[in-house]
């Protein structure tokens, strides 16, 4: 009867496991170090745009993130049709060239770009342009692809996020 009950909850469980899949190979593209080229993918690809993440190494709400909610296929399914998506370490030396096309590091890049808590959520439209922050871990997946529809239906240009996420939440 054990037995049973233990097949049974393992049948019922694995489910749940298959929608759980590595954020690194699944929601973040490698990038090539020319955010100026990622756009111009980004445009070709018909995405609405491009999300940043800046993170540092042993950062709790980074991995916290990545552990709950950048793992679910859901999300990551989702953010991947709408945007194209990079990590940059906040305190990274690695070179690259920013949406202008100017050669900077990882870590310039964060501070140009007011990245000083982990993470932080940067979405930048078609023209590199910043156009929505969230800094911070999301309490709930739902939450996080609430902020992904904000910017894909471009609530952003009329509502902050907390209003935007309190009209949502309405019946």
């Amino acid at each position: 009867m054990r037995w049973l009950a233990l097949a049974l909850t393992l049948v019922f469980a694995l489910p749940a496991l298959a929608e759980v899949r590595d954020p690194h190979s699944h929601f973040f593209m490698s990038k090539m170090g020319d955010f100026k080229d990622e756009l111009a993918t980004a445009k070709q690809e018909g995405k609405q745009g491009v999300l940043i993440m800046f993170e540092m190494e042993e950062c709790p709400f980074c991995s916290r993130m990545k552990g709950t909610v950048l793992n679910q296929s859901e999300v990551q399914d989702w953010y991947r049709k709408h945007f194209l998506i990079y990590t940059i370490d906040v305190k990274g030396g690695t070179d690259m060239t920013d949406f202008q096309g100017i050669a900077t590091t990882e870590k310039a890049f964060a501070l140009a770009n007011r990245a000083r808590a982990t993470p932080t959520f940067l979405f930048f439209d078609l023209e590199g342009n910043a156009i929505t922050r969230f800094t911070g871990a999301t309490q709930t997946t739902e939450e996080f692809l609430l902020l992904g529809r904000y910017v894909a239906e471009g609530a952003y240009k009329t509502l902050a996020f907390n209003v935007y996420k309190k009209q949502a939440a309405k019946p």
